[in-house]
């Protein structure tokens, strides 16, 4: 690939990222829009006054980007909570350490590789991209000690700001835990592979467990218990139901349009059909259920709660039983975010679900390489045209050619990389993960190692492979190998990240699927959007990408410096794109307290010692060993800096201290708040929503028969039947079923 190949490849991203942020810098003043792109402010009623009669709205600005730069990081602390700041510091970190990198590598290693062999240049448009690289630089050069140079400044700016950064979050996370209000997870522990016995249930054998074996600090515990596929068949009619209430209803204006269209039932506007108070809802006193019934529908899971932070841990971290499969504990995730429908899940089948999710993915990465190697085969021209000759005519002009070799390979793969995410979500899903967060965390780590995996090694070998069938001899070998193909891949991997980076931001901020599904609910089915279906940050698709660039920065800095340029803009432009996002779209379902940076930390160090691996067997194969002799040492300390930090920091983000949790009982104590907490804890972990366990209760927490309600557990139990939902439910939603069935019938609904 040519310079103007590359050009080619840089104008058709630019020129589409310009349309994308121009238009969406329109779209986003449009009313109806407020959904796509105000969502979280939305959800909480903070929307920016829009004016529908001024001419403005048509006309593109970039106030949006001045509002995003202006934000301070408390203020999306108090919003998106600690996650989205640590995403944003890797932003940041990404930001400083490619400055240094390109100021270095740009002045001092480029023109190096440029003038490394005595040639003819000829005109810069027409330059292959090879003669930019190290392989540009004649063996045994008394230059190569630049490289060497480079490779070390660039190694400790980025361990120096990885520890700042690293300890930097670590306080911010000591400082999320102690000073944020009580968090009802730190007294809740999550029970599993409780014993079956025939003699009692469930719930019964852990309270008899914990009042035994932790007496003083034992408060309560709440059974965790199986819902069938009524409950999802029953929560899809309620959400059609809702959609029905919602049906021509506009987001900005709440008063109702009449309709002209006739209705078919009486003669008038449809319009005049009105969801009124007339159908009120049942409402039938408590019941109790069978004790049969209660053991049949408890899953041998449940939450247990103790009167303190400090005897939670201890219980959650010591072992219970001499048997290690039973009596399985751990701290409880937050409240929301837990997922219930893993709980029951039995604890024996978790290690063969993760030995069969492991192989799938394995088995997901090998069936990947076949469209990988279909992209690099499009890189190499001349054997692209062996195997396909009647392309030859076509290739032979130049702005296919350009096309074809610059363009057309990173965004193929992208397309094939866009089913990864929902693939690994699934994986993760299967798992078992009791948590939301959990899940998402596990997704992260599996989309990260798929795209290091993929994108980067497979890329480089497959490279390889297409220009020598002889890759990998030996792993003894692999530096070597890696120091030969790296430097081909180069101009791939500065297609891509303009492909992949520059214009998926554009995406990401024009939020097109969400802008066609509401368009879709507005014009086509009537209806307002959902403010319960704001997304999440997509975390586990963003971070894995972030930290992909990072590696293919590092490892093609001294070798193919022309790739920095490219990274920097990319990083620059994420950071802007995404705390407008956070600001203003996406919605904090869930916190893990900043848990995703020693990912952050560990993927960067390896990102390090790979480019010092690599720079190693260039130096090699280039015959310089005063630079190979320096560069062992760079690579030793770089593993122990690595272990000082797993030393001192990795276990802030795995446990929290005695000192800290004693601290916060003490002061709970002292002012008051914890009987607060105690009673708190019953109503926050519930498997029903609270509407569907108040159906059948009258107001003042009594029933309409006057008798009070009983204890947490026992209310839920009560109107517990039929996978979970209780009988008042059933009965409204089925009244709901016929009425629209009726409508249907007649006509109505046409």
């Amino acid at each position: 690939m040519n310079i103007s190949a590359l050009l080619t490849s840089a104008g058709i991203n630019i020129g589409l990222c310009a349309v994308l942020l121009c238009l969406y810098s329109v779209l986003r003043k449009q009313p109806g829009n407020a959904a796509v792109y105000f969502g979280r402010r939305l959800a909480q009623m903070h929307m920016p006054n829009i004016d529908t009669c001024n001419l403005e709205r048509f006309v593109p600005s970039a106030s949006w980007i001045l509002k995003a730069w202006e934000s301070s990081e408390a203020e999306i602390l108090s919003i998106a909570g600690l996650d989205a700041v640590v995403f944003l510091r890797l932003l940041v970190f990404s930001i400083r350490i490619f400055s240094i990198a390109a100021v270095v590598c740009i002045f001092a290693v480029l023109p190096l590789n440029y003038y490394g062999q005595e040639m003819v240049h000829v005109v810069i448009p027409s330059e292959s991209l090879d003669v930019f690289t190290i392989e540009n630089v004649n063996e045994e050069s008394r230059w190569l000690w630049v490289h060497c140079l480079a490779l070390y400044i660039i190694s400790f700016s980025a361990c120096i700001l990885l520890y700042f950064e690293y300890k930097s979050i670590a306080k911010m996370r000591l400082a999320h835990i102690t000073q944020s209000p009580p968090n009802l997870s730190h007294f809740s522990v999550l029970v599993r592979s409780v014993p079956a016995t025939t003699d009692r249930s469930f719930s019964e054998s852990v309270k008899c467990f914990f009042t035994n074996y932790h007496a003083s600090s034992y408060l309560s515990h709440l059974m965790v218990y199986r819902t069938g596929k009524v409950q999802k068949l029953l929560n899809d009619v309620e959400k059609f139901y809702k959609s029905l209430v919602n049906m021509k209803t506009d987001p900005w204006d709440q008063k109702c349009r009449p309709s002209r269209i006739r209705c078919g039932v009486c003669g008038g506007s449809s319009s005049s059909f009105v969801y009124s108070n007339e159908l009120q809802e049942i409402r039938n006193p408590s019941f109790d259920l069978p004790e049969s019934i209660i053991r049949e529908k408890e899953c041998p899971a449940a939450f247990v709660f103790f009167k303190t932070r400090y005897a939670a841990i201890v219980a959650a971290q010591v072992l219970q039983s001499p048997n290690p499969m039973l009596w399985v504990t751990e701290l409880a995730p937050e409240p929301h975010d837990v997922k219930w429908s893993n709980l029951c899940i039995p604890y024996r089948q978790l290690w063969i679900r993760r030995i069969a999710t492991l192989l799938a993915a394995i088995v997901f990465m090998l069936l990947f390489l076949i469209p990988v190697t279909f992209v690099q085969g499009l890189s190499q021209l001349e054997q692209l045209q062996q195997m396909f000759p009647f392309l030859k005519r076509i290739l032979k002009k130049k702005l296919m050619n350009q096309l074809v070799t610059g363009y057309l390979p990173s965004v193929i793969l992208l397309l094939f990389l866009y089913s990864v995410p929902p693939t690994m979500m699934l994986f993760s899903a299967v798992e078992g993960c009791i948590s939301r967060s959990g899940r998402k965390m596990s997704a992260c780590c599996k989309v990260l190692y798929f795209t290091i995996w993929n994108v980067f090694f497979v890329n480089v070998l497959s490279g390889s492979v297409i220009s020598q069938l002889n890759v990998i001899s030996s792993p003894k070998d692999i530096p070597t190998q890696l120091a030969k193909a790296v430097p081909r891949q180069a101009t791939f991997f500065t297609t891509y990240v303009l492909a992949s980076g520059w214009t998926s931001l554009a995406s990401e901020i024009m939020q097109p699927f969400a802008l066609i599904c509401s368009l879709f609910n507005r014009f086509i089915l009537r209806s307002k959007d959902d403010p319960n279906l704001i997304p999440a940050f997509p975390y586990h698709t963003e971070i894995p990408k972030v930290l992909l660039f990072g590696l293919l920065g590092f490892t093609c800095s001294i070798l193919a410096p022309l790739i920095l340029p490219f990274l920097l803009v990319y990083f620059l432009l994420a950071y802007i794109v995404y705390r407008n996002q956070i600001l203003n779209v996406y919605i904090s379902k869930y916190e893990s307290g900043g848990q995703v940076w020693p990912v952050v930390h560990n993927t960067t160090v390896f990102s390090l010692a790979l480019t010092q691996v690599i720079a190693l067997g260039v130096f090699s194969i280039k015959k310089s060993p005063i630079a190979s002799g320096f560069t062992i040492p760079l690579l030793i300390l770089t593993l122990l800096f690595n272990e000082y930090c797993r030393q001192r920091f990795h276990p802030i983000f795995k446990s929290i201290s005695a000192q800290d949790l004693i601290e916060m009982d003490r002061d709970d104590e002292e002012q008051g708040r914890m009987e607060e907490i105690h009673v708190q804890l019953m109503s926050a972990y519930t498997q029903f929503p609270a509407d569907s366990r108040e159906l059948c209760l009258g107001q003042g927490g009594k029933s309409e028969d006057g008798s009070s309600t009983q204890s947490t557990e026992s209310r839920g139990l009560l109107h517990f039947v039929l996978g979970g939902l209780s009988i008042t439910r059933i009965q409204r939603v089925f009244t709901w079923l016929s009425m629209v069935i009726t409508l249907q019938e007649r006509g109505a609904l046409r």
